[in-house]
């Protein structure tokens, strides 16, 4: 990808310039929003709006919502929804995507910064007829609070990683939720966003490409996001992110192996992805195996092989990719980009190995909920 760029340049299609609306959806975010409304209004792109929604909150938000559209009356849109309302972030989306006058919808969290040129660099990407959304890179605003905001922000630089990879033989790259610009067209051809699923992002991700739009990744741009600094919160959050992303596979299955729209590039990518759940899974089984084997009194109690083999990619894997992606992304030395990668790893594991028996548990043998885990 990077000889055919040096040997024939990506030419930006400058007079591609479609009045986006920006989302910003908001749940109890009265200490953070109004910043970030404020970094949205200094972007330099020409053609946009604001839509901030609150949904459902506790706290202020509404009133900071309230205040900041009566200070930025042409920009800004304050969409306060009922507490009645269907709950979950498609829901929130798709209820401001009614009265939304763009041709390309841009959505940020409630906590996101942004350099003033984001969208200016971020909207060449949507040209291409074939394109129906475009991801910016994430990185984490504050990694230096604790180890915990480190690794997160490193996992973040690995996702990068695999989504450049991804990105560059046009397979199944995903959308992230938060700097993620979406085509109008493509949202109608696929029905918006999916209400009934708790990773709305990762869904939409899956139906754009069964419906053969490509999905871009930029990592020359980034948004800015704070990482969570406590354990317990992050598991929460993983928790939905795992459960989201192992759901939508068994939910399009079919739709994946039959459509006649999706690239053969896009789907082989797909299927290969769905390893990294089912690795996990299958190690942690057979070490209970060989636990079960040495209560018993088994005379022979070896682990199998596969599970070596199995822990070896993984292990391996996350730290050279981890440490590839910081040398690479975040041009850190080689000796902090080793240690750095040898920790993240262990984090890896740390975090993935146990939900991923937990979720496939959920799956098998509990009935499915919308608990969003804020």
């Amino acid at each position: 990808k990077q000889h055919k760029n040096r040997k024939s340049p990506q030419v930006k299609n400058e007079n591609f310039k479609p009045f986006v609306s920006i989302m910003i959806p908001a749940h109890n975010e009265e200490s953070v929003i109004a910043n970030t409304i404020r970094t949205v209004l200094n972007l330099d792109y020409p053609n946009f709006e604001v839509i901030a929604i609150d949904d459902r909150s506790t706290d202020n938000t509404a009133s900071v919502l309230e205040d900041l559209e009566r200070e930025f009356p042409n920009k800004v849109i304050a969409f306060i929804r009922p507490k009645e309302a269907f709950p979950g972030k498609s829901a929130v989306l798709n209820d401001a995507l009614a009265f939304a006058k763009g041709e390309a919808i841009l959505v940020f969290d409630a906590d996101a910064t942004m350099e003033p040129d984001f969208l200016t660099n971020l909207v060449y990407e949507l040209a291409p007829k074939d394109v129906g959304a475009v991801q910016a890179r994430k990185i984490v605003r504050n990694k230096d609070i604790n180890l915990l905001t480190r690794c997160q922000n490193n996992e973040m630089t690995m996702d990068t990683h695999f989504q450049v990879g991804r990105n560059s033989i046009k397979g199944a790259v995903e959308l992230r939720g938060n700097g993620e610009l979406i085509k109008r067209t493509a949202l109608d051809d696929i029905g918006g966003w999916n209400n009934y699923t708790i990773t709305d992002d990762l869904d939409m991700s899956t139906r754009l490409h069964i419906k053969g739009w490509d999905v871009r990744f930029c990592p020359d741009t980034a948004v800015y996001e704070e990482g969570i600094m406590y354990i317990a919160p992050l598991y929460k959050q993983r928790r939905r992110w795992l459960e989201g992303t192992i759901r939508r596979y068994l939910e399009y299955f079919w739709d994946i192996l039959t459509s006649k729209k999706m690239s053969m590039r896009a789907r082989l990518d797909m299927i290969a992805y769905i390893s990294q759940f089912i690795m996990p899974a299958w190690f942690i089984i057979e070490i209970g195996i060989l636990v079960m084997k040495i209560l018993l009194k088994d005379a022979n109690p070896h682990i199998l092989m596969s599970s070596g083999i199995m822990g070896c990619i993984i292990g391996f894997g996350f730290f050279m990719a981890c440490r590839y992606s910081l040398r690479r992304y975040d041009n850190l030395p080689r000796s902090d980009a080793f240690i750095q990668a040898v920790y993240t790893s262990v984090y890896l594991l740390v975090i993935w190995f146990p939900l991923v028996l937990f979720i496939g548990t959920k799956i098998l043998f509990m009935k499915k909920d919308m608990n969003w885990g804020k």
